[in-house]
Formats: structure tokens, C-alpha cells, sequence
């Protein structure tokens, strides 16, 4: 009798708690409907004015709310502010209660946005409070406007900060200011614990405050917090510095800007308890007790800007900044101008004393004085080069002040010093790919930053749509030489032009790393200076761990056109002629340019991929049937553990015996031929030898053909595929995109129905022609969704005047 004793005192108590405002209630919503024109409207009932006098004080009732029974709590849910909605979730569980749809209705009504259709929702509390954390950080969203939304005992960061799973910055780093103001911190707290992937869309130019900001943001969500994957998108025209900013803080390395505060949380590095001591050595992947070349790189990534000494030819003037625009600006190519000549910072040897030898040109001092070196007593150099943006102009930087200026730290100028043997000036591209073979790279006139400190790091990067420069490829492949706790890549079209076999190098030095985490690698671009296929060599060739590799070139090379690095061989020369080694590639993805594609070099790829489980090829063109017909031999011989396979925008046919041989021969769970033009030539032939083959195919399961024309023919020869004399397992069928008519559809469907096969899975019907006959298309799906899941819409068959052509 305890429980229904309990629910009684309980229903009592909101009742006496509700009367005592229902009075003021009831006044407020009458007052309105007496000076109403259009006379008095129905009051609202008691129990809904008693749930809104109990919302409206939830300050002071929310314990005994809490302890309410499950129906009339159920009532009052809908009328809480987000707030309250939030706290009570748990409670509200508890009692076999749900929020999802209140949550659902309150993201129409206030966010007013539709989901991806790709997207499936889980959680509407969650997603509806990232949402509105987002839109709160950007200012986009008036609290004030709408009582759900507005509650002064409330924090709206704060409150739904915990919900916060992934962060986007846009523009000029709104919100990062924001977030690490001091009135946030316990906002900033919250989201290190809560937050996982960080993105960065459309940025602009940012000044130094906002890159300020920025740093210490990262500092705090990356280095103290959880984000393991940085996400950059749509960045036309990429400012260095900031883009330094972003990759080398990603990657774990971390020096204060000029007048930042101490961190608070790296207080434990001052008393020799650091925590970036661990993460920092498997980051360089080294426990040597100096460091190696490409860690040395790294570091002189994060050194400070030093002031250089500019010394002119003829005569020896006054020492000036060298800065970034400066230098672009002074530096000649082929030494001209002997007035704007420089000299290279000081190197390694002068910094510890050690006389420097006579070939090499008299560097500046040190960055603790300036001293003007007299023009007599200076041999004249060769000017030093510069290298030049690979895409794009940057505007001017507008600067705060020169103390800002002169501490900028990531506005430094690679300045190459020394010469070669035969008399040449070495680019900086050249010195970056010694310095990734093991060569000292103090010849960047760096300064190694002792001093820096090196926390956790994170395991996923993706660049979308972002132009490297030199210097930007450059650092980017400083970095991963060393970045071991990095497992998965994403690069896609960002211009990298020759700067690939820099990636190749960097990748490959990676590789080598102890506790290298790198498995997967997705590479996409327009152009590349290798064939894709000599491309992918080389990267399973550098990368065996791998498991996942995504490579597409939208273009064919062109050899003759960029600047191949001498390591790389001269134009013409295949990568790696030697057999590829055994490598661990599960999954291989291939988007290929125009062109036919050598069956050799893919098929040596495929024969050191014994582990491969998925591949797919993406407009493939071969020489010959019989170049196809070895892919697919080599398949069968080589890759045991095939199971899904996937051809795309690939003319087949004239391949329908090698299909055949495919259908037959290779034990594979998924087949796709997607716009092959399959069914082109001979459909009355080729179907009935296709569906003897499926139908003694027992292990295939799914079967994609979007795109073949296929038609009402094709579509009801395919259905001998499941009649009782079938040993075919096939599960899941797309025929979308076919020309498939509603009669058609029909007919299929009562076969099914005649040779009752049951309920086999998923049937797909895009963009078909079922528009013509809406009736006989509706009872053709009734009658298919009694035996499958049918997945389908409604499309303009007239967009499809073409294929309707083809296939009369």
C-alpha cells in the first residue's frame, strides 16, 4: 500500500502547489478575452494551467516535480523550458518515459531545419542542444525571443556545452574569442571533455588577437581535452600563419603567444611533471637522446620570429626586420637587383661557436644583438631564393602595432643558406626532402625551440578544398614525419602538385616511426604528377601498415609539366620498379582519369593485397577485354578475402564474358555495377547467361545495378534469379536508374509473389519511370513490400528522354 499511498500524496501535493497560482492564471488568460473584439475563446483547462503555473516555477518546485507520477508528469514535459527539459531526461527515463518527441518538435519550431536525409538521428536532446550551443556561440540565435529558450537561472553555453560532440569555426574565428574569456572558462572546461572533432569552414583573414584567441582555444580542446579529429573546408585562399596555427597545434606542439597568460593546467610542466612528456616522445616516435632530423624540423616549425639582419650590396646599412612580404617582395630570382641581396640567418655552427668555414656566406648574429658586419669584410653571395605560392595571392595582414608584428610567431621566412657543389642555389624544397632523409635542417636558418612543449596530438586530419602553397606543403610535411599518432589522412584537392613527392617522403619517414598509427589514407586532386597507379604504388610501397586507401585523379598526369624533385627520378621514370612488398590494404578505392589504364601495375597492387576485403574502381578504362579479364584472374588467385566489389562509370560492355567469369568463379558477398552498360550489347543473350550464373551463386547477397538500362525485360528475366530452382542467397537488389516502367514493376512482383520466396532483404527504385502509371506503381510496391523493404520515389521521368531512346 506504500506505493499507491505515495502516488496520492504526490498527485495532492501538484494539485495544492498548482491552486495557489491558479487564480493569477486564470486572471492573466481571461483579461485578453474580455477586450476581445471577436468575443471571449475557450479557456484553457485546469490541469494545463496548473502544469504552466508548476513550469513557471521550477525554481523553487523542481525536486518535487522530479517525484511526480509518470502521467501527469508525462503532461508537464511538454511545457518546460529547455533547461528544465534537459535535467529531467534522466528522471524522466527512469519513469519509462521519452523526450525524443518534444525534443523533435521544439528543433521544427526553433531551428527550422531540415536533417540530411543521410543523416540518422539518434538523440534529438543532443543534436537540438549542439545546434543551439552553436548558434548561441555565433550570436545567430535571440535567446530573449521566445520563453522556451530564456531562463536567468541558466547559462545557455554552459548548459548545453555538455552536449557538444562537434564544433564548426567559421569566417574570423567567431566564438573563439568568445570561449576563452574568462566568464567562459567553466564553458571551455566542458567542452574539453565533451567535444571530439573540431571544424573550420570559409576562414578568412583573421588579425593577431583572433589567431591569439585561437591558440589558446586549441591549446585547451586539443592538448588538455578530447578532440581527435581537426576538419578544415573551403579555405580558397589560406593564410599561412593561420594555417601553421592550426597544423602544428594539432599536431601536439605548443609555445604561449606574446603576452598569453600561463595555462593553468600546464602548471605541473614548471615542477618537472609535464604531461607532455610521454605523448611527446610517441608523437616523434623517438626515446633516442638527441633528436633526428625530422624532429628538429618540426620544432623549428614552432620557433619564434628572429630579427635578421639585412645587409645590402654594395655597402653595409642599418639593420632592418625581415617579414614574410618583405622578403617576398626583396628577394630576387636571378640576382639582378644587388641592392636588395640578403644574407642567410645564422646556422647551427655559429650559434655554438664554431668557426665557420670560408665557402660558406657571413650570416647575422645572434637574436640577442644586432651587430652591423662592415661591407669589406663580407664576401658577396648569390641571392637566395624564395619560394613562391603555389595557388593564390594573400592580401596585406593588417598588423597591431610592431610589438605584435616582431612576435608574431608563426610569420617566418624560410631562408635557405649554403650553395651546391656545382655552384647552384638550392631551393628550399631540396633542403626540406634532405632534411626528411636524415641531413641536419638547421640549413632552414631556423632556431630549434628547446623550450616548446609537446602534448597529445590527434589521430584524424582532413583537408577539403584547401590550396597548399609551398611553405603550407612544406610544414605539413615536417609534421607528419613525425606525427605517429595520426590514423587517418584525408587530403582532398588541395593542389598539391609535385609537392606529392614531399608527401611520399614524409609519409615514408612516418612509416618508419616506432608506434606508427597511420591505417588509413584518402587522396583526391585534379592533377598529379604521377600516373595514379605509379601513385598508388608508391604509397603502399611507403605506407605497408596501411588498411584503407581512397586515391582519385581527376586528370591525367602530365610529366613533362611539374618540377619532379631529384630524389624522384627524371620525367618518365616509374616509381619503384621492383616488386611491390606484402602490405596489410583491406579496403582500396580507385577514382581514375581518361585514359587507358596499364592491367600490369594494378594488377601487381592487388597481388601484395592478400588481406584486401573491398575494392572499388571508379571509371576505369583498360586497353582490352583481356586487360580486364587479368584483373579479375588476378583477383581470383591473389585475393582470397574479397568480398565486396565495385565497378563505377566503366564501359562493359563489350566485358560480358569476364563478367560471366566474375559471377562464377569469385566467392564474393556484394557485386556493383553501377552505370557500366552492362546490358548495351546483346541484353537477349548476356541476361539469361547472368542469371544461370547468379542463380549458382550461393554467396552473393547483394547485387547493385543502378544505371544499365536494364528495362522491363531485364528487370523480369532478372526475376528467375529467386525461383525454386535457385541456390542464389541474394538478399539486397538496386535497380535504380533503369527505365523500369510501373508495369513492369508489376509483373516482377507477382513473380515474386508466385514463387514465394519470403521477405529477401532491401529493394532499391531510384529514378525509374514509375511516374507514368502512379495507380499500377502503387500496387506494384504494396505487393513488393509484402515480400521485401522497398526504398523508392517520385521522379520526373522526363528528365530521362535519352535512355528512353536507347532502349526502344
Amino acid at each position: 500500500m506504500a506505493a499507491p499511498e505515495a502516488w496520492r500524496a504526490r498527485s495532492c501535493w501538484f494539485c495544492e502547489v498548482a491552486a495557489a497560482t491558479t487564480m493569477e492564471a486564470t486572471s492573466r488568460e481571461a483579461a485578453p478575452a474580455k477586450s476581445s473584439a471577436s468575443g471571449p475563446s475557450a479557456p484553457p483547462a485546469l490541469f494545463e494551467l496548473c502544469g504552466r503555473a508548476v513550469s513557471a516555477h521550477m525554481g523553487v518546485l523542481e525536486s518535487g516535480v522530479w517525484a511526480l507520477p509518470g502521467p501527469i508528469l508525462q503532461s508537464i514535459l511538454p511545457l518546460l523550458n529547455i533547461y528544465y527539459l534537459e535535467r529531467i531526461e534522466e528522471t524522466a527515463l527512469k519513469k519509462g518515459l521519452s523526450t525524443q518527441a518534444i525534443w523533435r518538435r521544439l528543433w521544427d519550431e526553433l531551428m527550422k531545419t531540415r536533417p540530411s536525409s543521410l543523416e540518422s538521428v539518434t538523440c534529438w536532446r543532443a543534436k537540438f542542444m549542439e545546434a543551439f550551443f552553436s548558434h548561441v556561440l555565433r550570436g545567430t540565435i535571440d535567446v530573449s525571443s521566445d520563453k522556451r529558450l530564456c531562463d536567468q537561472r541558466f547559462s545557455p553555453l554552459l548548459h548545453s556545452s555538455r552536449h557538444v560532440r562537434q564544433l564548426t569555426i567559421c569566417n574570423m574565428l567567431q566564438g573563439a574569442t568568445e570561449l576563452v574569456a574568462e566568464p567562459n572558462r567553466r564553458v571551455l572546461e566542458t567542452l574539453a571533455s565533451s567535444l571530439h572533432t573540431l571544424k573550420f569552414r570559409h576562414l578568412l583573414f583573421s588579425d593577431v588577437a583572433a589567431q591569439q584567441s585561437l591558440r589558446q582555444l586549441l591549446h585547451q580542446l586539443i592538448h588538455h581535452g578530447a578532440v581527435s579529429q581537426v576538419s578544415l573546408y573551403s579555405w580558397p585562399v589560406p593564410e599561412s600563419a593561420l594555417f601553421i596555427l592550426i597544423l602544428t597545434m594539432s599536431a601536439g606542439f605548443w609555445q604561449p603567444g606574446p603576452g598569453s597568460l600561463p595555462c593553468r593546467l600546464c602548471g605541473e610542466a614548471s615542477r618537472g611533471r609535464a604531461p607532455s612528456r610521454d605523448e611527446g616522445s610517441l608523437l616523434l616516435g623517438s626515446r633516442r637522446p638527441r633528436r633526428d632530423a625530422a624532429e628538429r624540423c618540426a620544432a623549428a616549425l614552432m620557433a619564434t620570429r628572429r630579427k635578421s639582419e639585412v645587409k645590402q650590396m654594395p655597402r653595409a646599412l642599418p639593420t632592418s626586420r625581415v617579414t614574410r612580404r618583405s622578403t617576398q617582395e626583396s628577394l630576387t630570382i636571378g640576382g639582378t637587383d644587388s641592392k636588395r641581396e640578403l644574407y642567410p640567418p645564422a646556422t647551427s655552427y655559429e650559434a655554438s661557436g664554431t668557426k665557420q668555414p670560408s665557402s660558406a656566406p657571413t650570416a647575422a648574429s645572434s637574436s640577442t644583438s644586432s651587430k652591423r658586419a662592415p661591407a669589406s669584410s663580407v664576401s658577396q653571395p648569390k641571392p637566395l631564393k624564395r619560394f613562391k605560392r603555389a595557388t593564390g595571392k594573400k592580401g596585406p595582414r593588417t598588423r597591431q602595432g610592431s610589438g605584435a608584428e616582431s612576435e608574431d610567431l608563426y610569420d617566418f621566412v624560410f631562408i635557405v643558406a649554403g650553395e651546391k657543389e656545382d655552384g647552384e642555389e638550392m631551393e628550399i624544397g631540396e633542403v626540406a626532402c634532405g632534411a626528411l632523409d636524415g641531413s641536419d635542417p638547421s640549413c632552414l636558418g631556423l632556431p630549434a625551440l628547446e623550450a616548446s612543449q609537446r602534448f597529445r596530438s590527434i589521430s584524424t586530419l582532413e583537408l577539403f578544398t584547401v590550396p597548399l602553397s609551398t611553405e603550407a606543403a612544406l610544414t605539413l610535411c615536417h609534421l607528419l614525419s613525425s606525427w605517429v599518432s595520426l590514423e587517418s589522412l584525408t587530403l582532398s584537392y588541395n593542389g598539391l602538385g609535385s609537392n606529392i613527392f614531399r608527401l611520399l617522403d614524409s609519409l615514408r619517414v612516418l612509416s618508419g616511426q616506432a608506434g606508427c598509427r597511420l591505417r588509413a589514407l584518402h587522396l583526391s586532386d585534379l592533377f598529379s604528377p604521377l600516373p595514379i597507379l605509379e601513385l598508388t604504388r608508391a604509397i603502399v610501397r611507403a605506407l605497408p601498415l596501411l588498411r584503407v586507401l581512397s586515391i582519385r585523379v581527376d586528370h591525367p598526369s602530365q610529366r613533362d609539366n611539374p618540377a619532379v624533385p631529384e630524389n624522384a627520378g627524371p620525367p618518365g621514370h616509374i616509381i619503384g620498379d621492383e616488386e611491390i612488398p606484402e602490405n596489410c590494404l583491406e579496403q582500396l578505392e580507385m577514382g581514375f582519369p581518361r585514359g587507358a589504364q596499364p592491367a600490369p601495375l594494378l594488377c601487381s597492387v592487388l597481388k601484395a593485397s592478400g588481406s584486401l576485403q573491398q575494392l572499388s574502381l571508379d571509371s576505369a578504362t583498360f586497353a582490352s577485354p583481356q586487360d580486364f579479364g587479368l584483373v579479375l584472374q588476378t583477383l581470383k588467385e591473389y585475393n582470397l578475402s574479397l568480398k565486396r566489389l565495385s565497378f563505377h562509370d566503366m564501359n562493359l560492355a563489350d566485358c560480358q564474358s569476364e563478367v560471366l567469369f566474375l559471377l562464377k568463379n569469385l566467392t564474393l558477398q556484394e557485386i556493383t555495377f553501377s552505370f557500366c552498360r552492362l546490358f548495351e550489347k546483346r541484353p537477349a543473350q548476356f541476361l539469361p547467361e547472368m542469371v544461370a550464373a547468379m542463380k549458382g551463386n550461393s554467396t552473393l547477397k547483394g547485387l547493385r545495378l543502378p544505371g544499365n538500362r536494364l528495362g522491363n525485360a531485364g528487370l523480369l528475366a532478372l526475376a528467375d534469379v529467386f525461383s525454386e530452382d535457385s541456390s542464389s542467397s541474394l538478399c539486397q537488389l538496386d535497380i535504380s536508374s533503369n527505365c523500369i516502367k510501373p508495369d513492369g514493376l508489376l509483373e516482377f512482383a507477382k513473380r515474386l509473389e508466385r514463387w514465394g520466396r519470403g521477405a529477401f532483404g532491401h529493394l532499391r527504385l531510384f529514378q525509374n519511370w514509375l511516374d507514368q502509371d502512379a495507380v499500377t506503381a502503387r500496387e506494384a510496391i504494396r505487393r513488393l513490400r509484402a515480400t521485401c523493404h522497398v526504398v523508392s520515389d517520385s521522379w520526373d521521368s522526363t528528365q530521362a528522354f535519352a535512355d528512353y531512346v536507347s532502349t526502344m
